[in-house]
């Protein structure tokens, strides 16, 4: 494997092609996208637990998030987007990276659960995103371009945090996972100066703008993750009241709370495209916009999928995906491909012409750009997840493989798979690894080869197993009692 210090010295002795600017031309592009003295810039935008039917235009009809949607209107949006993981911190990881949790040995949110009389003794994992790997800030630097990081980070103590993995501004990146208040002051060690009563979405996609306005001589990497739609739930009174108003008790979605931090994440959204419209940037800059796993259940409801965040059903991987570049990538196109998050890294990487004359071998993501930019072939290769963990949603250890339309999910306690056909069954109700057993085979065999090269760790019995003192297991369909508090997990 390629370690940090040997990539970024082959990018940096001339191995910097034009790879972004070559594929656009002649495809009757913007001029500045054809232009091959001008780089994109990039704006990523993470949302913290936003599950997949959060946004009206993917279905909410009690959400309002009117400036995403035209986020979407203008470039394309994806319905088969998936996460690397069903919690955040390997799924930030694995954007950053392009590599998958299992082989970064990731594989839980930092620092993880404890669970000593589980059936099963989870592996140990790295509880911070190690410095030899290489983010895509430390790959465009190179190449001129200035990074910022600013909200969530959650892959490390301070000696890990982003100005430590090649981002030139940090704001509000620490170890933490969820923010102690939304409201000023909110206790994260770099955000000061904040006004009592600001609120820390508001003040984020502030930074973000103000990052623009100073970067928009150059090209730049902006990685806006919100710490929102986290827990606690807390919003400005005024917008959860509007919501309350609009709430109906036979809606799955009616938490009028969880519903303002929606508007909110999606007022920060209004703002960053804005920003880039008035600077004149909007066509040079390619927007990303994703979750890091599925919606919390009770919170929020991620029906018609099965269960929530934590896990390997849909509900707990499937995520809100969208790409905008005017005159680049069309408007208004939904793409059915079957992504997930480790595709990012070789496609930011391609899109800015960073192309380094040693790839790294371990990189397991493919370049978006044939699906972009519809003019090349995209071929379409199985994702996988690896979960050996427990989660207080109910999950237990397992791991998965879509390939195509079916989708396997193995289950390590008890040695089991199901297996779902998800263009007929969506809510993954109907279990077909009985039925048809040749499949399962099939694809229980390919996860199985996947994991050996990943070196995928696997959890082992538990000596100390008992059964009488091992929580009970929570219903991962229904919302837990108390749900409209907010404080659920400390994850």
């Amino acid at each position: 494997m390629i370690n940090r210090r040997t990539f970024l010295r082959t990018v940096s002795a001339g191995a910097l092609g034009l790879a972004g600017a070559t594929w656009l031309t002649g495809c009757g592009r913007t001029q500045a996208a054809r232009s091959p003295t001008v780089k994109p810039n990039f704006v990523f935008i993470l949302i913290d637990d936003m599950g997949w039917r959060d946004l009206a235009c993917y279905g909410s009809t009690f959400y309002e998030t009117p400036h995403i949607d035209r986020l979407a209107a203008q470039g394309m949006r994806f319905t088969d987007a998936y996460a690397a993981c069903p919690v955040c911190s390997p799924t930030r990881a694995s954007i950053l990276t392009g590599k998958y949790p299992a082989r970064l040995n990731l594989t839980d949110w930092i620092p993880g659960h404890k669970r000593p009389f589980a059936k099963l003794r989870v592996p140990k994992f790295n509880q911070e995103l190690p410095l030899a790997e290489v983010t895509i800030a430390e790959a465009l630097k190179p190449a001129g371009y200035v990074s910022a990081s600013i909200g969530k980070w959650h892959l490390g103590t301070k000696p890990f945090w982003p100005e430590k993995q090649g981002f030139d501004v940090n704001f509000g990146g620490t170890h933490q996972g969820q923010p102690p208040s939304y409201f000023a002051p909110y206790k994260i060690p770099n955000i000061s100066k904040a006004a009592d009563g600001e609120y820390l979405t508001d003040r984020l996609a502030d930074e973000a703008a103000a990052f623009i306005e100073k970067s928009k001589d150059r090209p730049f990497f902006l990685y806006l993750a919100h710490y929102a739609v986290h827990t606690p739930l807390m919003a400005r009174q005024e917008v959860i009241a509007k919501y309350a108003a609009k709430a109906k008790p036979d809606q799955p979605q009616r938490n009028a709370r969880y519903a303002a931090m929606v508007q909110s994440v999606d007022d920060s959204v209004g703002r960053i495209m804005a920003t880039l419209d008035a600077l004149g940037l909007a066509d040079r800059t390619v927007v990303f916009f994703m979750s890091d796993n599925g919606g919390l259940i009770g919170p929020t409801s991620n029906l018609p999928l099965r269960a929530g965040k934590g896990s390997l059903y849909e509900g707990g991987i499937r995520e809100p995906m969208i790409v905008r570049w005017p005159g680049v990538v069309p408007a208004g196109v939904t793409e059915k491909a079957v992504v997930t998050s480790v595709d990012f890294f070789p496609t930011i990487l391609a899109l800015a012409g960073v192309a380094p004359a040693a790839p790294d071998p371990g990189i397991d993501g493919a370049s978006l750009v044939p699906l972009l930019a519809p003019q090349g072939e995209w071929a379409p290769v199985p994702v996988y997840w690896h979960y050996p963990h427990y989660h207080p949603g109910g999950a237990t250890p397992g791991g998965a493989i879509r390939d195509g339309d079916y989708k396997l999910i193995e289950f390590f306690e008890d040695d089991r798979v199901e297996l779902y056909n998800l263009k007929e069954d969506l809510g993954e109700k109907k279990d077909l690894a009985a039925a048809m057993p040749e499949k399962a085979a099939q694809l229980r065999r390919k996860l199985a080869d996947w994991r050996r090269k990943t070196g995928a760790r696997m959890p082992t019995p538990n000596p100390d197993y008992d059964p009488q003192k091992e929580p009970k297991r929570a219903d991962t369909e229904t919302p837990p009692p108390l749900a409209d508090a907010g404080l659920l997990f400390e994850e």
